[in-house]
């Protein structure tokens, strides 16, 4: 089978882009190949800048070793928000990257947001994330670790004055409202941002950036495309959030930081605006998102 036609092989380079832009959410651990040909593959393509995201303790701790490593890397620490009720209750309830283990309980929870909390200080740790409710895959039981650790990753955001990362997955109303509860860090970034027009308003009224990925290129995906149109392009951001989410149509390939110019063209079309001038939004946001 040719490299075209393989569904395995990576999509080919992109043209590039005139002005260079950040991935404002990628999972570098997660991809083959080195870091460094990760990131020179993505700069040759004008995609400068990385935020690279942590989901777990161990992940937090590579995420902060390879920024502390790297000029143009930056770091987000989090548990994710399926990995909470997993250290709890030793049930990954759905959450496949690492499997089940025995239960920690509270005690748990709170010792790896200690971790969480230590590596939030670290001044090439510019977010705290990605962080949120997720009901897709966690039911009822996890719900409560969930609640938990997001409202502590709020405090520890607040505390260190670092941006937060949203994942918000069937849980709109509710992240909407722990964030109101709570009161949002002054940067505070919805990753992956899955909401609708409505969802785009309310949170461009908040302040919030939006962080659109590869699915605003699928069919499927109308009201993503109905958001970027009405978000105010000053609170707009770009993210791979690879190795998932490859834009058509290169879509269950496997994403990398270099495809960022097919998303940001795509964009681009939305909103009917020159590519560079998008670019050149979105490079500006993400850097006062992150505050690098």
């Amino acid at each position: 089978m040719s490299s075209a036609t393989d569904k395995n092989a990576a999509p080919p380079l992109p043209d590039p882009l005139r002005v260079p832009v950040a991935d404002s959410h990628t999972h570098l651990d997660m991809q083959s190949g080195t870091v460094e040909e990760g990131l020179a593959k993505a700069a040759s393509v004008g995609v400068t800048t990385v935020v690279q995201v942590g989901c777990d303790v161990r992940g937090s701790q590579w995420a902060a070793d390879t920024a502390a490593a790297h000029d143009n890397v930056h770091a987000a620490v989090a548990l994710h928000p399926n990995e909470a009720p997993r250290i709890v209750h030793g049930d990954p309830d759905g959450w496949s990257r690492q499997g089940a283990r025995e239960p920690l309980g509270d005690a748990g929870l709170d010792a790896a947001l200690a971790e969480i909390d230590r590596l939030a200080a670290l001044p090439h740790v510019k977010a705290v994330g990605e962080t949120g409710l997720d009901y897709f895959r966690t039911g009822e039981g996890g719900k409560e670790a969930q609640d938990r650790s997001f409202r502590a990753h709020i405090e520890i955001a607040k505390r260190h004055g670092k941006a937060l990362v949203i994942h918000d997955r069937d849980a709109h109303a509710d992240v909407l409202r722990v964030l109101k509860e709570e009161g949002a860090p002054e940067r505070t970034v919805f990753h992956c941002y899955s909401g609708d027009a409505e969802m785009a308003e309310i949170c461009a009224r908040a302040g919030y950036f939006m962080s659109f990925a590869g699915n605003v290129t699928f069919k499927n995906a109308q009201d993503l495309r109905d958001a970027v149109a009405v978000a105010p392009l000053e609170l707009l951001l770009v993210e791979t959030d690879a190795p998932f989410l490859t834009p058509a149509p290169y879509r269950g390939r496997p994403n990398a930081p270099y495809l960022i110019p097919v998303t940001v063209r795509a964009m681009a079309a939305v909103r009917g605006i020159d590519e560079d001038a998008l670019a050149t939004a979105l490079g500006a946001n993400t850097a006062r998102a992150f505050g690098y």
